[in-house]
């Protein structure tokens, strides 16, 4: 079990550098529980910890296991696909009218979230609980992923602006040293009466702030020497990472979270609310099947007292109970 954990923990480790990260995916899955309706909320619940912890198996499927198919399920680069007018309706006509090589490389997130909500919903019509968790779990995934602007982006690392390091920086160490102090309620569930026109809805709102998160790190930059941006040695020399990645000073990652004015709080709470939306959209299209019979009635009714502990933990913005200060 020991050996377990710790291989569990270096997966971890490899990933948070190139993702929203554990606590970021985590985070969303689990307020989006609280967010649903009763009837839904409670099926959810009495699954939330496989919910929250299969949150980011997306990436252990893309980075550690190396799963080829995986990889543009999590971006779309949208400047490489011209007019917003002429992009492709759903998944089946992107892969008509762009070569593998085009979307392996440009990637397919928006049409890959409608493809799921329909293998969502029929779960849920089908009652297929083991599916249903899965696919939900994943969902929540790559609807996070679309409320990070620098996945909507060719510059998706500030690779052509000489600001690379930027991704991680903005989707993975930010929450993690500041999230603690995020407020993680957001607004209840709602029904989505288009999903294909709400996906492009949320990836657009996104793409949208690239600029102003480039721009602001560009302005920052200027305040700062190159060794004052980067932690350095005792001699002076920028650290890197095993990924040989360069590492971002305390000084310049409080300062860069201050000048955001909140951009990466406010992108995870939408990533909250889009979550338990999408959710709620496939139970309710599936004809909102009763999920009381999934599972044993002893478990609900001994869970129902920690439901309720944990929904007015979250109405107060919280989640996991008192977290932790996050060390530099």
């Amino acid at each position: 079990m020991k050996k377990l954990i710790l291989t569990l923990s270096v997966v971890s480790l490899s990933f948070a550098l190139l993702s929203w990260g554990t606590f970021g995916h985590e985070h969303i899955n689990k307020a989006a529980v609280f967010a649903l309706p009763s009837p839904l909320q409670i099926f959810f619940y009495n699954h939330i910890d496989f919910i929250t912890q299969e949150s980011t198996v997306p990436d252990l499927r893309k980075y550690t296991l190396g799963d080829k198919s995986e990889n543009p399920r999590h971006f779309i680069d949208l400047e490489n696909f011209g007019s917003v007018d002429s992009l492709p309706k759903n998944l089946a006509e992107a892969k008509t009218k762009y070569d593998e090589k085009f979307l392996q490389q440009n990637g397919i997130l928006p049409w890959y979230v409608e493809e799921l909500m329909d293998k969502l919903t029929k779960a849920f019509r089908e009652k297929k609980k083991t599916e249903i968790l899965f696919l939900a779990s994943d969902l929540g995934h790559y609807i996070g992923d679309a409320h990070m602007p620098l996945h909507t982006s060719a510059n998706y690392d500030g690779q052509m602006t000489n600001q690379k390091g930027i991704h991680a920086l903005w989707e993975s160490r930010l929450p993690e040293v500041f999230g603690k102090n995020y407020n993680f309620h957001a607004d209840d569930a709602t029904f989505i009466d288009d999903v294909r026109k709400e996906t492009w809805r949320m990836v657009m709102a996104s793409h949208k702030l690239v600029d102003t998160l480039l721009n602001t790190d560009n302005e920052l930059r200027k305040k700062f020497v190159d060794k004052k941006v980067f932690r350095t040695d005792p001699e002076g020399k920028i650290i890197k990472s095993k990924y040989g990645a360069q590492i971002f000073s305390e000084e310049y990652t409080k300062q860069f979270h201050a000048a955001l004015n909140g951009m990466v709080e406010k992108q995870m709470k939408l990533s909250v609310t889009a979550t338990a939306n999408f959710w709620y959209t496939a139970w309710v299209n599936a004809g909102k099947p009763d999920l009381n019979d999934l599972d044993p009635s002893e478990l609900t009714k001994r869970n129902a007292p920690l439901l309720e502990e944990e929904l007015q933990l979250w109405k107060e913005g919280k989640l996991f109970g008192v977290e932790s200060e996050k060390e530099f």
